[in-house]
């Protein structure tokens, strides 16, 4: 399927080509082809627009961070999010393309403040040098024109993330529903996380949410928080909770 809108922008780096979609009420990244990257509602940019960008949230219902890493920036929808709706949290960006981090400010908001901190670097790289403890929360959304990155479903990535993350961090990832069947990855969420639960979308997404903690929560205690965060977040977060089961090894 086709990204909706006209397109408004199109130019090209070493990587391949980035384009600007408009419909009149939303706007959408696109890395040439058609699976569209990002979306931006204009009349709320802070708003997520996509359940899975919603679903990765569930992790605020489980840790309140106060320092978040995002790997893959796109449009930069979460980073807007968070920035606005959690004015606290401090927030690193960690992008491969400098030109998508220049396309993000340029056409989808996103903040230019001392609060979002973009390194233009392959986030491999980034996790190998990163101090370690320096993060709570590490939300990773690394697509190319072509899927998923696949070194995300390996055991280093997950070792760095693990060596990431202070001691009650948390690891977020969007992956595809076909995912699921990723035997080795999920073996070793199991070994190096305490708490691994996991969110089916209707987008056909599949939310990773792994904790270094060992935590508990009833489906009523986690509804209470997300009527609770729902104002701040301008949505809520129950629909997801009934989607969520916790991974046992």
């Amino acid at each position: 399927m086709a990204i909706p809108g006209r397109e408004i922008f199109r130019t090209y780096d070493e990587f391949g080509c980035i384009q600007v979609f408009d419909d009149g009420q939303k706007r959408y990244l696109g890395f040439g082809s058609n699976d569209e990257q990002s979306c931006l509602l204009k009349d709320n940019p802070s708003l997520l627009a996509h359940g899975y960008t919603r679903a990765m949230l569930l992790c605020l219902l489980l840790h309140e961070p106060r320092r978040a890493v995002m790997l893959g920036l796109g449009g930069g929808s979460l980073i807007n999010c968070l920035y606005h709706r959690l004015p606290d949290l401090q927030l690193q960006a960690v992008e491969l393309r400098a030109e998508v981090t220049r396309v993000a400010q340029r056409f989808f908001q996103l903040p230019r403040d001392e609060r979002v901190q973009v390194t233009i670097a392959d986030f491999a790289t980034y996790l190998e040098t990163a101090p370690a403890h320096s993060a709570d929360l590490l939300l990773c959304d690394v697509f190319t024109g072509e899927g998923l990155d696949g070194r995300l479903l390996q055991p280093d990535f997950l070792e760095q993330s693990d060596r990431l993350l202070s001691d009650d961090g948390w690891l977020v990832m969007n992956c595809w529903v076909d995912h699921r069947l990723e035997k080795v990855m999920l073996a070793e969420l199991g070994r190096r996380f305490r708490s691994v639960y996991l969110c089916a979308t209707q987008e056909g997404n599949w939310i990773i949410l792994a904790g270094k903690p060992a935590v508990e929560f009833t489906e009523k205690q986690l509804t209470a928080a997300a009527k609770k965060l729902s104002p701040q977040l301008g949505f809520s977060l129950a629909p997801f909770i009934k989607r969520m089961t916790r991974y046992q090894a």
